[in-house]
């Protein structure tokens, strides 16, 4: 399967499938997810999953969630960038972004692209 470009994604509209809800923990690393987290349907990541997502501006737990990809997290040091969806189409600036998904992202060095 060819993997998805995920500079394809920025602006438009997507549907986010929720398997790991605002509140919960990751099942091995034991973190906290502060945002709710899924992926992208039919699509293909680096690392041969489907493309992540964090969903901003949603604060209870969803089973999914839509909204526009308004940036991507690219991960210097990983295979697997994730998107960036806002519910509520509000734009995010990326210290906010950062703040948001350091839960996660502090374990990988990454660029913000718009």
């Amino acid at each position: 399967m060819i993997k998805t470009n995920t500079n394809d994604y920025l602006g438009k509209e997507v549907i986010v499938k929720i398997d790991r809800k605002l509140g919960s923990r990751h099942p091995k690393h034991g973190f906290m997810y502060m945002l709710n987290y899924g992926f992208i349907s039919n699509t293909i990541s680096g690392d041969g999953e489907e493309l992540d997502a964090y969903l901003v501006g949603e604060f209870e737990p969803v089973d999914e969630g839509k909204g526009k990809v308004i940036a991507i997290i690219h991960r210097i040091n990983d295979d697997d960038d994730k998107l960036v969806v806002s519910k509520n189409g509000k734009d995010y600036s990326d210290e906010a972004i950062r703040a948001m998904t350091e839960f996660q992202e502090q374990f990988f060095k990454s660029l913000i692209i718009r």
